[in-house]
């Protein structure tokens, strides 16, 4: 039975999954510096010149039997509330990263965007439920992906939708910014942790439901 998934979720030691004031300039928030995601970075250069590793495993374990990808709007820009106009078309450039139909989560809608490389953009404000219902039709079959951010993950966990949770716990204690488990209630019961090891950089944990 196809999943909902989520990867490759850094987190600090504190639990932070993004800073604080996210903008255009710190589009991950002030105080989550680069060097949180540099292990991703490092990963996917790896894997891209044929080398291995505990990083390189899970940024691949990301990629497999993936037909859609849900998202909210922070994760697709730094905008806030109506859209100015409609050229903002995502971090990514004219081919981004996903090659299949993502859905937005925002409360102010535009038309679908299609880019190259086989990716839709879906901007929608349909209760999570609905969403992952459009994102399992739309993958026919295969999983669906969470892209993040904190909130959205939040948001699929309290609704007890998500299936298995892969964090990337980087060595650094935060003290402010957006906790990833935060607001649960029990949106984390019925969760084990079915993988839990260490590259040099970070400390993968692998939750799965029981």
């Amino acid at each position: 039975m196809p999943k909902l998934r989520v990867h490759n979720i850094t987190i600090s030691l504190d639990g932070f999954a993004a800073g604080t004031n996210q903008r255009l300039e710190y589009p991950l928030g002030e105080g989550f510096g680069e060097d949180m995601h540099a292990w991703m970075f490092a990963a996917l250069r790896d894997r891209a010149e044929g080398r291995t590793g505990i990083d390189v495993d899970h940024v691949a374990r990301s990629e497999e039997n993936i037909g859609a990808t849900i998202m909210g709007r922070n994760m697709f820009g730094p905008q806030r509330g109506p859209w100015p106009d409609e050229t903002w078309r995502g971090w990514w450039g004219d081919n981004p990263p996903y090659h299949n139909d993502v859905f937005v989560h925002t409360h102010h809608l535009r038309p679908a965007l299609v880019m190259e490389g086989g990716t839709t953009f879906h901007f929608t404000d349909e209760p999570v439920e609905k969403v992952a219902e459009r994102a399992f039709e739309a993958a026919a079959g295969q999983d669906v992906r969470i892209g993040g951010g904190a909130a959205t993950v939040q948001q699929y966990l309290r609704a007890g939708l998500i299936d298995e949770l892969h964090l990337a716990i980087f060595p650094t204690l935060l003290g402010r910014g957006e906790r990833l488990f935060d607001n649960l209630g029990d949106g984390v019961d019925g969760y084990r942790v079915a993988e839990l090891v260490s590259s040099a950089a970070v400390t993968h944990a692998r939750l799965v439901r029981r």
